[in-house]
């Protein structure tokens, strides 16, 4: 059988249920036999993390401690550079062979700025979009997403097999939980339980991480 692989990256600063919620959804929804949770070393379009990349690879590696089809993939950390998915993908396709199927997840707000990506044009080389669609999203395309979206799209994840090149428009459970709203909470003084596992929160405290200095 095909090895089927989903990718999620993000900065994870810190990881959050929102983010696990996603890709346990995506993981069901699209049966794969592995979801990999690839932290950012240094992100291209994004502030400077909160916590050092060995402390956002410790949180990931211990919110998902207790699910063995949650996998976190560091190769990212390990690139003194900025971090481009389209290597990640390179990296993956490599490591996996060309028969795997791989399924590069986004949110809206990030696809709606794809074309702003290095090399964007060839991530769909290399796998397969899964676009996490917010209820509430009202950001407006721009043409050449339009296009790309007429001549790619696959109305359900039944009918996605291809290796690479397809992209799924998938709608999620709203949760409005955001890891700048838990910095937030923590710089005020104020516990943000609840909205990331307790593992994570606990060492977040240990760290002394995202409190305002002194």
């Amino acid at each position: 059988m095909t090895l089927r692989v989903g990718i999620l990256g993000g900065t994870f600063d810190p990881i959050h249920f929102g983010h696990l919620r996603s890709a346990v959804e995506v993981r069901e929804y699209l049966k794969l036999d592995e979801l990999r949770l690839v932290p950012n070393a240094t992100p291209p379009h994004r502030d400077r993390p909160g916590a050092t990349a060995q402390q956002r690879l410790e949180m990931v590696c211990l919110a998902t401690e207790f699910d063995d089809q949650l996998l976190v993939d560091d190769c990212e950390l390990k690139r003194e550079r900025p971090s481009y998915t389209v290597e990640t993908l390179e990296a993956l396709r490599a490591e996996l062979g060309c028969e795997a199927s791989l399924f590069l997840i986004v949110g809206w707000d990030a696809f709606c700025g794809l074309p702003g990506w290095y090399r964007w044009t060839s991530l769909l080389e290399l796998a397969s979009l899964v676009v996490l669609q917010r209820p509430e999203h009202d950001q407006e395309l721009p043409e050449v997403l339009k296009d790309l979206l007429a001549a790619r799209s696959v109305g359900d994840a039944s009918a996605m097999n291809a290796t690479h090149g397809e992209i799924l428009c998938l709608a999620q459970t709203p949760l409005a939980i955001s890891a700048t709203h838990i910095r937030s909470l923590i710089g005020e003084g104020r516990s943000p339980r609840f909205l990331l596992p307790d593992s994570v929160l606990g060492y977040i405290e240990t760290q002394g991480l995202y409190r305002p200095l002194t």
